[in-house]
Formats: C-alpha cells, sequence, structure tokens
C-alpha cells in the first residue's frame, strides 16, 4: 500500500530508464545495511513446502520468478532473492557489450498498466556478467538468457548463442534462449522452423557434451500464429529442450486505451504488462494442449496480482515470472502472488 500511494507516484514523475537503474543504487546501498537482507526475506518471502516445484531436475522454493531484462547484467541477483522469487533469470547477455538502442527507450503505458521497451539488448557482455556470478551468495536458482550482437549477422547467429553458452555454463542453472525480442533488427527471423531447429541442436550437442548437462529452454513471442506455435511444438520435441518461456513481448498494439498520438511519438518497441495478459495466456493453454502437456511452461506476461498468476497456472504453466508487474505494484506483489497460489491449492 505505502509503494502505491506514497513511492510509485514520485517514480512515475521521472524517466523510467533513470529510475530503474537508480532503485538498482538504493538496493545496492540498503542492502550493505546489517541484516537489511535477512529483515528483507522476513518481510517478503513465504516458505511453505506446498509452494516448492520440482522441475527440470531443480527444485524452486516457490513457482514466482523475475523474467530476465530486469537484471540483465546479473548485478543485483543475491539482493533480489531477499524479496521472495523462487527464482531470477538474467540477461539477455551477448558475447560483446553493446550499448543497445538510443535513448529513450523505455516508456511507460500508465492506462494499459503496461511498458512499451525498445532496450536492443544492452549489456556489458557476458564475461563482465560471469564475474559476478562468480562472487554469488545467495542460493536461489538462477536464469541466463542468451542471445546475439547486434551486428552479428543471422547466418553467424549460432556462434554468437554458443560463446555465450560455453561462458555461463558453470554459472547459472538453467538456459533460456531468446530469438524473440522484436527490439533486434531480424531477430524474429530466427523462430523460422529451419534456423531455430539448427541452433537449438547445436547448443543441445554441447549441452549433452558436459558432464551434467543444464535445462535449455526457448522463450517465444506472443505475436506467433498457430500453425507457428504447431511447428514450435514440434521442434520442442525434436531437439528435445527441457521447456518453454511464453512469452516475450509483443508488437501488436489492438486494444490499447493509451492514446494512438502517444504511441505514434513513442515509436516501436514491445508492449509488456497487462496490455499482453490475454494473449501471453492464450499461447500458453494453446501450446500446453497441443502438446498434451508433454514439456513445462514457465508463464510471463501481464501478471500483476495473484489470479493473473494462477490463470497462467490453470492454462498450463508450471512456473511464472513477473517483470512488468513489479514496476507498477512493487516488492510486495511476490508475497501476494505466493499467498494467493496457497490460497487456491
Amino acid at each position: 500500500m505505502m509503494y502505491k500511494i506514497f513511492v510509485k507516484p514520485i517514480l512515475f514523475l521521472f524517466n523510467p530508464e533513470f529510475i530503474h537503474h537508480l532503485i538498482f543504487r538504493v538496493i545496492k546501498l540498503a542492502s550493505y545495511i546489517p541484516f537489511k537482507l535477512t529483515v528483507w526475506n522476513k518481510i517478503y518471502r513465504v516458505n511453505d513446502e506446498k509452494l516448492k516445484r520440482e522441475l527440470f531436475g531443480l527444485t524452486f522454493d516457490n513457482p514466482v520468478g523475475l523474467a530476465a531484462g530486469f537484471d540483465k547484467d546479473a548485478k543485483l541477483f543475491d539482493e533480489l532473492a531477499a524479496f521472495g522469487f523462487g527464482f531470477i533469470e538474467i540477461g539477455t547477455l551477448t558475447p560483446l557489450a553493446q550499448a543497445g538502442n538510443p535513448k529513450p527507450r523505455l516508456f511507460r503505458l500508465p492506462d494499459d498498466h503496461s511498458l512499451i521497451n525498445r532496450m536492443g539488448f544492452n549489456n556489458g557482455g557476458v564475461e563482465d556478467a560471469v564475474k559476478r556470478l562468480k562472487k554469488r551468495k545467495t542460493k536461489i536458482i538462477i536464469g541466463g538468457n542468451i542471445g546475439k550482437n547486434k551486428v552479428t549477422p543471422n547466418d553467424e547467429a549460432v556462434k554468437d548463442y554458443v560463446i555465450t553458452f560455453e561462458a555461463l555454463f558453470d554459472y547459472v542453472d538453467y538456459f533460456v534462449v531468446n530469438v524473440s525480442s522484436p527490439n533486434t533488427p531480424g531477430l524474429r527471423e530466427l523462430q523460422e522452423k529451419e534456423p531455430l531447429t539448427k541452433l537449438l541442436l547445436r547448443l543441445q550437442e554441447l549441452n549433452d557434451a558436459k558432464s551434467k548437462r543444464k535445462p535449455l529452454l526457448l522463450k517465444i513471442a506472443p505475436d506467433l500464429t498457430n500453425e507457428q506455435l504447431d511447428d514450435i511444438v514440434s521442434i520442442v520435441v525434436e531437439t528435445k529442450l527441457d521447456g518453454l518461456i511464453a512469452t516475450n513481448t509483443k508488437i501488436d498494439r489492438n486494444g490499447l486505451k493509451t492514446a494512438e498520438k502517444r504511441l505514434n511519438a513513442i515509436g516501436n518497441g514491445g508492449v509488456s504488462g497487462q496490455a499482453v495478459k490475454k494473449r501471453s495466456t492464450e499461447v500458453i493453454r494453446y501450446i500446453s494442449e497441443k502438446s498434451n502437456k508433454s514439456f513445462p511452461i514457465i508463464g510471463v506476461g501481464g501478471i500483476h496480482c495473484a489470479e493473473d498468476a494462477i490463470e497462467k497456472l490453470k492454462a498450463g504453466a508450471s512456473l511464472v515470472q513477473i517483470y512488468t508487474g513489479f514496476v507498477y505494484k512493487g516488492p510486495s506483489i511476490v508475497k501476494k502472488i505466493n499467498q494467493g497460489i496457497l490460497k487456491h491449492l
């Protein structure tokens, strides 16, 4: 309540990307206060055996995770773990550092409880993130979301994914292949059946050669047609993927309450938050039914309360992730979702 009434109105007065980095600094500084992380854990974490989930050979303390994009460079995962998440996904990481798209590139749509971003995989490069992952203190499950550099042509994209996969292998618990961001030119072309199968088979070849393989998942776009989703299901089976994350941001802007003039002024970018909730759930349900629930799905897109999360779980998701809901609702959202799931069990 305090976040909604006092904190959010002030934060929303300023540029969202500036606020994002400011919040990171505040959380980092606050974490140096003795016992602060312990206090946060007591406030926000819900400890209950009924919330635990066994997936991909991993044990998740609860089914609510933080989606990729929030802690791109693995700078705050230890601190964010104290807010009650069951897992945290870092990235998207690329082999080389890149600045991403020109600013401004992150925009709020308050009327839609959504965001538009065209960040463009801005990150410090995979090796920079690895330096911090080596100092990992918490036992929280960490996923590594991997992509390609903007300057890398699609016919050489496999090399980029291989580099990030190999660099991160010893420091994350599972991998997510991101070919679904709308903000890197041509990236979504890699979702087509032939290039995607080639990419995933190569990563699985490397994965299976390890002494102990890591779960490998694919993150897909909400804008795919049912025919394309059919291809995705067959690809998951063929390449023996461990699961899917559904969905990334969407490019379709139909039905938004935000004025068209404002949307035109913002320009290109992917929409996240409540505006993508319905389509994300539709994709989850379609894939779950089409595959006869033969592989796990992590549901993400428009989860702003326990009911939204439960809707995703009912549609076929095994776990859920939040990002935009964390921005709009504040850190208490994780606790409230877990409490709601418990009541529903």
